[in-house]
């Protein structure tokens, strides 16, 4: 089929292809096994991938929006790449990015959703027999995903009651702690699910924990507390595909920082900013932004001195430079979009790291 647009994501080139299994973080190509056809209609299941890449490479796929071809069309597998190794096949379609169903959208926002994920992103895809046998029989794609596949990341205030939650592990075990919350309470208030599994405190995985060290741990908490949790649903999801769950994938919308899309169109004296690389509190170096000018296009869309830039246009600048930013702010003509977080917010999400999930 003659291509209508495409949007890269490739990544560098590797010789060799090789499928391991790491016990730390499972199966590498774990979704091969799930395309077995179940209803005797040529209809599969889809498959679910973890990718991750370091910043200095790309998942190793492009997107195709192709004439004469439904959905957003799997291309270009980069031998070696991430999106390879894990099992990604040649025209299979992306159905969901992040636990988001895509297939109904633009192909330039599922791009940029990818994108904004920064170096880690869950795909659902199906593969491309299956889709056409599904379009043709007017299923509904979205009903053959799970409703709710991600964890969740909240932050609880204690009370004067306490936290407003328990904690019960197995006798003998470690890293197994189930959650009862107290209806009405802190954490019920900041979002924690009824018998929901614990998976991360304060950004540090409970795995190796016993129940005595987590104890202490939320001790010495102090007043708050930031917990990575999974319903029994969302940990048996990733447990049966050999998928971990990290604080990347959490659904942060409960959480009291808040990342802010600010749209600007330039005026005759410019957007009204001006943008400096910076040490960021937390570690690194950001691209802030400064010297908001009052009246101008930048403040009236909302920006503070001491934002920090997340993304531009949708696309993350992780990995980027000062000047590779200010490329992307001026690749536009008369308007940009820029998504910021304050400094507050800033330092909090360093500290749990969900990373990418920010930009979602």
């Amino acid at each position: 089929a003659a291509m209508k647009q495409t949007e890269g994501l490739e990544g560098d080139k590797m010789s060799i292809i090789k499928f391991e299994f790491n016990p730390k973080v499972g199966i590498d190509n774990p979704a091969l096994t799930l395309t077995e056809d179940t209803d005797g209609e040529g209809v599969g299941e889809p498959r679910f991938y973890l990718l991750t890449k370091e910043s200095t490479e790309s998942f190793g796929f492009c997107l195709h929006e192709e004439l004469g071809c439904q959905g957003h069309v799997i291309r270009q597998i980069e031998l070696g790449g991430v999106a390879q190794r894990r099992g990604l096949q040649d025209g299979d379609r992306l159905l969901q990015v992040n636990g988001l169903f895509v297939d109904h959208m633009d192909h330039l926002r599922v791009v940029q959703k990818i994108k904004a994920s920064g170096n880690q992103v869950l795909l659902a895809v199906l593969d491309g027999d299956s889709y056409e046998a599904a379009k043709s029989l007017g299923r509904d794609l979205s009903q053959m995903l799970p409703e709710d596949i991600r964890p969740r990341l909240c932050h609880v205030t204690r009370d004067k009651s306490g936290f407003g939650f328990s904690v019960s592990c197995p006798e003998g075990t470690k890293g197994t702690f189930q959650l009862s919350v107290l209806q009405d309470g802190p954490a019920d208030r900041a979002g924690v699910p009824a018998g929901c599994w614990l998976l991360e405190l304060n950004g540090d995985s409970v795995k190796s924990y016993s129940h005595t060290q987590l104890s202490r741990k939320l001790k010495q908490s102090g007043n708050k507390v930031t917990l990575l949790v999974a319903s029994s649903a969302v940990e048996e999801f990733y447990r049966l595909r050999g998928l971990r769950v990290t604080a990347a994938l959490a659904d942060t919308s409960r959480l009291p920082f808040k990342v802010r899309e600010l749209n600007l169109v330039k005026g005759p004296a410019g957007y009204g900013f001006l943008l400096k690389e910076d040490d960021c509190s937390s570690g690194g170096v950001g691209q802030f932004l400064w010297d908001v000018d009052v009246g101008l296009p930048a403040e009236r869309a909302g920006m503070r001195e001491g934002d920090r830039v997340l993304a531009v246009n949708g696309e993350s600048i992780e990995g980027l430079d000062h000047e590779q930013t200010v490329r992307r702010i001026r690749a536009r003509e008369d308007q940009v979009t820029l998504l910021v977080i304050d400094p507050a917010g800033d330092e909090f999400y360093h500290s749990v790291g969900p990373g990418g999930t920010l930009l979602l």
